[in-house]
């Protein structure tokens, strides 16, 4: 595997850090997954922008223009073989002496990349769906901060695999739900499919923002506003998306089967879609104009 750390390309196992480095000591950092369909990285526009509402967040200044950035990830991307990869973006504040306030004067930024293979949900997955558990949701009140520091996370997406499920769902003061310990959450209800609202209790998803765009499009109802505890717990169908993953239906919660216990109309259709976009908008290169699917579609 080759990634780049720092200006330079060079194998995994060359890559080396200082002990110092803020991400290591303090978790200073933001990071972004970017997945790669036929050799092209998805939505990239879109990545970059939310790389960069992540930076402001922790106040971080950016360290490559938006070409800069699109020239590191195409050539990654050529140094390997597979034609869908998964890039792994990871930043820094830097190497400093250890103390809680930023490094005065600032210091380079550390920028670390890597690739690996794109691997789908299997199809007995699809078929069956997935199980979920439920847990209060315990972390800082910015979400949207696409922050290294993610041991909220892993001890949250823990309960789940000690519970033998695929994702744990996350219930703000037993009143709403905000999203999965790592993907976004969809309850569907009477035939409406809803959403979180992209506040600072989730992370914007750009498969998320994907599937409002597909059921804009197909006439699918939907609603974007607080999904309440109550709601996802008798939900007619739970849908789990996130840029590895891409959609999958959950078809248990904490041991009960969800709607009659397999994935429904909703997941068919939407799973449908995605397959469909992915053809047709993912896998094939841009128009000489450049117009993606979103802005000849209106959902730029």
């Amino acid at each position: 595997m080759i990634v780049y750390l720092n200006d330079q390309f060079m194998p995994i196992e060359e890559a080396r850090i200082p002990v110092l480095d803020r991400g290591f000591i303090f978790g200073d950092g933001v990071y972004e997954v970017i997945p790669v369909y036929s050799r092209r990285a998805f939505r990239l526009a879109e990545h970059l922008k939310r790389l960069q509402h992540s930076l402001d967040g922790i106040r971080l200044p950016n360290p490559h223009s938006d070409a800069e950035w699109t020239a590191l990830v195409n050539e990654l991307i050529s140094r390997h073989a597979e034609e869908d990869q998964y890039l792994y973006l990871h930043i820094t504040r830097g190497v400093a002496r250890r103390d809680h306030a930023f490094p005065s004067p600032p210091v380079a930024p550390t920028v670390f990349i890597m690739s690996n293979p794109l691997l789908t949900p299997p199809a007995e997955l699809l078929h069956s769906g997935v199980a979920a558990v439920s847990a209060p949701d315990n972390r800082w009140l910015r979400c949207d901060i696409k922050a290294i520091a993610l041991l909220p996370n892993v001890l949250l997406r823990q309960m789940a695999v000690d519970a033998g499920a695929a994702e744990t769902i996350l219930i703000r003061n037993d009143e709403f739900m905000t999203e999965g310990a790592a993907s976004n959450i969809f309850a569907v209800k009477n035939g409406e499919l809803l959403a979180p609202p992209k506040d600072n209790f989730m992370l914007p998803g750009i498969t998320y923002d994907v599937i409002l765009e597909l059921a804009a499009a197909n006439g699918i109802p939907h609603g974007v506003r607080k999904v309440l505890a109550s709601e996802v717990f008798s939900a007619d169908e739970l849908l789990l998306t996130s840029s590895t993953k891409e959609v999958l239906a959950i078809t248990t919660l904490d041991g009960k089967p969800v709607g009659n216990g397999k994935p429904g109309a909703m997941f068919s259709k939407l799973y449908r879609l995605y397959q469909d976009y992915k053809r047709d908008v993912m896998r094939k290169a841009p128009s000489p104009g450049g117009e993606g699917w979103g802005e000849k579609n209106g959902h730029g």
